[in-house]
């Protein structure tokens, strides 16, 4: 039987804004720098997958030319769309659509933002991109750095939780999470 991978997600770090981020190609801060540097220093890993985002994609390229590891960027691993949310000030969507934001957070599957990626195109796209890490890493230790939502996405897919429940996964920058793919039956 073949052995799968073992995934650990990483989360980017700071970027100095303060928004759903979304898809805006935002670089990271020099904090986000240090934080990255430090919470990967001790790692082992045999390959990393990143995001496209820059936020994800500059620190892959770093670390993996450091460590000498095979990098491959995956445009799946983009973070959640958030239609017209996007780059909004988290504050004043609270104030001027409250209510909607809300329902987004407890049900958003259901009721995503205006104009927002479909929940199923965001976790069937995550979903892809994980079963080609598994294809492609069998038996290796896998790094996968990518964004909070997504990390909070797939999560609740690994440990059968409903959408509903990602504001309850607490998902600092430069956290990482390992990740059991794929969920077993």
């Amino acid at each position: 039987m073949m052995v799968g991978p073992t995934i650990e997600l990483l989360r980017h770090g700071h970027t100095g804004q303060r928004s759903y981020r979304g898809q805006l190609d935002d670089p990271l801060s020099e904090l986000g720098w240090q934080q990255l540097r430090a919470a990967t220093a001790a790692g082992q890993w045999d390959a990393i997958v990143s995001s496209t985002l820059q936020r994800c994609a500059a620190f892959a390229g770093e670390l993996a030319a450091q460590r000498d590891l095979p990098l491959r960027l995956d445009a799946r691993l983009a973070e959640y769309h958030f239609g017209e949310w996007q780059g909004v000030p988290i504050e004043e969507i609270d104030r001027n659509e409250g209510e909607a934001l809300g329902r987004f957070w407890a049900d958003p599957v259901n009721h995503p933002p205006p104009r927002g990626e479909p929940f199923a195109v965001f976790s069937g796209r995550l979903a892809a991109a994980l079963d080609a890490i598994v294809d492609a890493h069998a038996g290796q230790r896998v790094l996968v750095v990518t964004h909070g939502g997504a990390i909070r996405a797939m999560r609740c897919m690994a440990e059968r939780r409903s959408f509903g429940q990602m504001v309850e996964i607490e998902v600092p920058h430069a956290s990482l999470h390992p990740l059991a793919w794929p969920v077993p039956a």
